[in-house]
């Protein structure tokens, strides 16, 4: 790709430090409810909860109600790591006949699979799987929440009766999937303007947003109702009727049955600590390959990681990843995945520790930018597309089948220091999260490096099979080290499209937080509860 950007611009980012609650997010506004929550004395648990929400609306093309995830916490009192697990899975209404391949090539979007016809796994009402991010919240309400569940609902629903502010952040993210969110009439009316994305006012006075009123009554409602709503009450009725209007399978018996399940989390030993990372249908495993081999092949050195270092880095992740894509997918006996190494999917993580040392690790996601792009018309739910994820080729570990639970590729997790400090760490960015928490978790570990350090560390991805992509940013030494070695290329750190995963992480040393987000992501930000 030809280079026209500045070889002299920098990009800084402070990593912050507080004797209170942080929560690292992707979006600051929705990082600043999260901190209010905890100065009003909540639980990590009800910042999660709130911020959760938050993000719904803020950033409705990155992940929402609509969507799924996973939550690795760490419970200081008990000395306890668990995972919390929501992720989505195909509706038991599925009928497979329904995704008849075209034999016309490869799909369309994100993922090498055969191409379906009409896209229908793509994007539209039958590409939706049963959303699990209200079932997970649900849990961790009631397994550790303080506040009340309205009170955590209820900045989303301010925030939803301002609108959707637009930026330029607004109008690119819109603007990138503007021509699919044509084809669904709710979708078009709530994003797009006279079927074009809105324009960020020039004006300093100017202000254009987005009205977001349905959405605003669908978390009303669930505010009110409870999180049981959404799966067994009138939202669910509203939803599965929408969607099935359209042509889509999803049921409210495929509602009702979902529920999240608490999990032992994955524990990765690492150089005298431990790393607990999601566990099964995740990129956990693949993380513990990383680990392993950089634990056998990286001998750290000084303040900073060496070329030696990088090339490292680089091997263990091509190892993890090449034993990634031999065993895939939701079926009996096999629980690693891989085939969604090549999707540059749009999630959200965020971070969160509070006073007592009690943190979170949280990844959601509606897969692509704006999910399968269908609103449905009654909620204002933009919807996931998670049956993208599932190979329609029949006969395969990762086959699409009903009542499959989907793999993904995200990674929080949570990790233990040999110098008694925890890290609360994920990202988002598809394939490239996993690189960039192997690099953040041995920048800690390996070099000992404070979330400042860490965060503007420049780092590697390797993910895209034999390429390595380095950032510009790094040593000469190191760049032509990996140039000898590899198939290298090299990218800036940059806002869109990224090169490189969108970290957001917290840090606890003794009774001190800080908290640290990817230096390019121009929303995101730490913040320490006032």
């Amino acid at each position: 790709m030809t280079d026209q950007f500045s070889h002299l611009q920098q990009i800084r980012k402070p990593a912050i430090t507080a004797k209170g609650g942080i929560v690292a997010a992707q979006s600051r506004r929705a990082a600043e409810i999260g901190a209010d929550v905890l100065a009003e004395g909540g639980d990590c648990i009800d910042a999660v909860i709130a911020t959760t929400f938050a993000l719904g609306v803020l950033e409705p093309w990155m992940s929402g109600i609509g969507g799924g995830g996973a939550m690795v916490l760490y419970r200081a009192k008990e000395d306890r790591a668990e995972v919390i697990d929501y992720g989505m899975r195909a509706p038991q209404s599925l009928r497979v006949e329904d995704y008849p391949l075209t034999g016309a090539g490869a799909a369309s979007d994100l993922f090498p699979w055969p191409r379906v016809k009409d896209d229908r796994n793509i994007h539209g009402p039958a590409a939706v799987a049963v959303p699990g991010v209200v079932a997970g919240m649900e849990e961790a309400h009631r397994r550790y929440a303080k506040l009340p569940w309205r009170d955590l609902v209820a900045p989303s629903i301010a925030l939803a009766s301002d609108g959707l502010a637009v930026d330029w952040w607004t109008t690119l993210m819109i603007g990138s999937v503007a021509a699919d969110l044509r084809r669904y009439q709710a979708s078009a009316a709530s994003y797009l303007i006279d079927g074009l994305p809105p324009h960020a006012p020039w004006g300093i006075k100017s202000n254009v947003t987005l009205p977001q009123d349905r959405l605003q009554a669908t978390l009303a409602q669930l505010g009110e109702q409870g999180p049981r709503d959404f799966y067994e009450g009138d939202l669910a009725r509203s939803l599965a009727a929408d969607i099935q209007a359209a042509g889509g399978t999803l049921s409210v018996e495929d509602l009702a049955g979902f529920r999240a399940h608490l999990r032992a989390p994955l524990t990765i030993p690492y150089r005298g600590g431990a790393v607990f990372a999601t566990p099964e249908l995740t990129a956990g495993p693949t993380l513990a390959h990383t680990l392993r081999v950089l634990g056998e092949h990286l001998t750290p050195a000084g303040s900073e990681p060496d070329a030696a270092a990088y090339q490292a880095y680089a091997l263990a992740l091509q190892s993890a990843y090449a034993e990634r894509l031999r065993d895939m997918g939701d079926a009996d006996g096999r629980r690693a995945l891989g085939a969604e190494h090549l999707a540059p999917a749009c999630t959200t993580h965020f971070s969160v520790v509070d006073r007592d040392g009690n943190m979170a690790a949280v990844t959601q996601t509606l897969l692509s930018t704006f999910g399968s792009k269908f609103e449905t018309p009654h909620t204002g739910i933009m919807m996931n597309n998670g049956i993208m994820w599932f190979d329609p080729e029949p006969g395969r570990p990762n086959s699409l089948a009903p009542g499959k639970r989907c793999l993904t590729n995200y990674t929080p997790v949570l990790a233990h220091a040999p110098d008694g400090r925890r890290l609360a760490l994920g990202a988002s960015g598809g394939r490239r999260i996993l690189p960039a928490v192997a690099q953040i978790l041995s920048f800690v570990i390996d070099y000992g490096m404070d979330l400042d350090a860490a965060i503007h560390q420049p780092r590697i991805d390797a993910s895209e099979g034999e390429v390595v992509i380095g950032d510009v940013r790094l040593p000469n030494a190191t760049r032509e080290a990996l140039r000898q070695k590899f198939d290298y290329e090299e990218a800036r750190v940059q806002t869109f499209p990224m090169k490189f995963a969108c970290p957001s992480v917290v840090l606890r040393h003794g009774t001190t937080n800080s908290g640290a987000t990817e230096i390019a992501q121009p929303w995101g930000d730490a913040v320490a509860e006032s």
